[in-house]
């Protein structure tokens, strides 16, 4: 299970394994696939929700807009970044010019130019209120196109994750003809760049994307076409692969997960993750406008007994934080937790005047993961008199939910990304485009927009341990553990050329089938 809201991320340092590995927890051999050498079936955790950067939220989405869409820079596996649609760029001393060198003769698949006013207009897309992306190019001042390719875009002031922060989706370029008449919003029929050109999707069932005959690197794609399957149970993803109706899935049943592993008919992948799972508190509303209820279940949650009932301890490592060990953000004293108490939990709910415990609803996505894990929390409440009503709902819903506010408890996840900003800044200060807990806190905001603005690594850790100091007191959000499967994919044997990516988005352009 690894329903997140994008995903992806910090990996610096990667860890990649391309075995293969037995078809099935103990159930015979591999299947040969069922589907033509030219068409990749892959099975996805659930149904993207937006194929617009512009308005998108969820990993699942980039999933396919990889195929679709270049960004301006991108990463390589060691989590580094590199250069795409933009070959070369410069930063100024200050840290607040960055020039970018274009690409030349690369075309949208509606055969408009990629130029630097393309640039210019997604750039200053992504600033609008209304955009998704707007926190994260917050700092831009100004976007210039100098020449057909040549952008300078000018910072308000220095931000330390800017180049990260256009490995994302905020570094999308869409063809700005296809905005226009689509109205604003180009998720119906998307227009990129990319390796792959949009063909269809059928809401329920896929999403199907053709091979660009005139795309600008070459000798790729070598896939003529790739069907991507929302299918949120692993479950049945695993069933699919094993009957060859799949090629590729992105989740794997932990308790099937070390026998795939270490069988021998189909390949897997595994990337340790830097993203993290947890739930939401909304702090807007009763009950957990007070944090002595919002500490009293902080104080009850087992994240031993997730790790090793529900993640079979494959899955993840108990955490209480946003940063995994692969990030400089990362340590011992931000990532630990106290030892669960139901005492401790009872004198909380005492002092909030719930001597005899209270009871709120905790939505969750429709995995079985997600079910038990949620059911394993209830279980944990449950001493000290909490009462936890279990709601499933379909993932494009349980996010509805999220950035509405529409919920007093939510799991959802993040998939990580390389620089720690973009793991906590938009989840966690005023008005963040992430920050669906409704927290506020001044202290946190100047903490965290220090911590941007600073290029030394050190100065930045000393500032989030700061800001989980305050944050596991006052518990806006309830972390659980960093993923070690962000990044899992299992693959029939004849799938050849694919590399994980620290991000965990499938780069389908080298890939092929033999």
């Amino acid at each position: 299970m690894k329903l997140m809201r994008v995903g992806a991320v910090v990996l610096l340092a990667v860890v990649f394994s391309l075995a293969a590995a037995c078809g099935g927890g103990g159930g015979g051999g591999g299947t040969e696939s069922n589907t033509p050498p030219g068409t990749l079936e892959v099975g996805l955790e659930a149904e993207p929700p937006e194929l617009d950067p512009n308005l998108s939220s969820a990993y699942v989405d980039r999933q396919v807009m990889a195929s679709i869409y270049d960004r301006l820079v991108d990463i390589d596996e060691n989590g580094e970044v590199v250069p795409m649609l933009a070959e070369s760029y410069e930063v100024s001393d200050d840290g607040r010019e960055y020039t970018f060198n274009l690409r030349q003769g690369v075309k949208f698949h509606d055969g408009e130019p990629f130029d630097a006013e393309a640039v210019k207009f997604n750039l200053e897309r992504y600033q609008k209120k209304d955009s998704v992306r707007s926190t994260e190019i917050e700092p831009v001042e100004s976007v210039e196109a100098v020449d057909e390719s040549t952008v300078r875009v000018t910072l308000k002031r220095p931000f330390a994750p800017f180049l990260t922060v256009l490995t994302d989706r905020a570094g999308i370029m869409v063809s700005p003809k296809a905005v226009e008449e689509s109205g604003g919003r180009v998720s119906k029929k998307p227009v990129g760049t990319g390796p792959f050109e949009f063909v269809e999707r059928v809401r329920g069932d896929r999403i199907t994307v053709k091979k660009n005959p005139n795309y600008w690197k070459d000798g790729q794609p070598k896939l003529d076409e790739i069907v991507y399957n929302g299918i949120d149970d692993e479950n049945v993803q695993y069933q699919n692969l094993q009957s060859g109706e799949l090629d590729m899935i992105d989740s794997i049943p932990f308790v099937n997960f070390k026998s795939l592993q270490e069988g021998g008919d189909y390949k897997v992948s595994q990337v340790p993750g830097l993203g993290y799972q947890g739930f939401y508190l909304n702090t807007r509303q009763p009950p957990f406008d007070d944090v002595q209820l919002r500490r009293a279940v902080y104080r009850l949650v087992d994240r031993e007994a997730i790790v090793k009932a529900v993640l079979r301890n494959v899955g993840g490592t108990p955490a209480n934080s946003p940063f995994s060990e692969q990030s400089f953000a990362y340590s011992q004293e931000s990532d630990s937790y106290p030892e669960r108490s139901v005492e401790e939990a009872k004198k909380l709910l005492e002092g909030a005047g719930k001597p005899g415990g209270f009871s709120f609803t905790y939505k969750t996505d429709p995995s079985p993961a997600s079910q038990q894990m949620g059911q394993v929390i209830q279980n944990n409440l449950k001493p000290a008199g909490i009462d936890v009503k279990l709601e499933q709902l379909e993932f494009g819903t349980l996010l509805e939910d999220s950035s509405s506010g529409d919920f007093e408890a939510l799991h959802l996840g993040w998939s990580g990304r390389v620089d720690p900003d973009l793991n906590i800044y938009d989840f966690m200060t005023t008005d963040g485009d992430f920050n669906d807990s409704g927290y506020s806190n001044p202290e946190v905001d100047e903490l965290l927009n220090e911590a941007r603005t600073t290029s030394d690594e050190g100065r930045r850790k000393e500032l989030y341990t700061q800001t989980m100091e305050i944050l596991h007191e006052e518990v806006p959000y309830v972390y659980l553990y960093h993923s070690n499967t962000t990044t899992d994919f299992a693959m029939q044997s004849n799938v050849k050329g694919f590399t994980a990516y620290p991000d965990g988005i499938l780069r389908l352009a080298d890939v092929s089938k033999q």
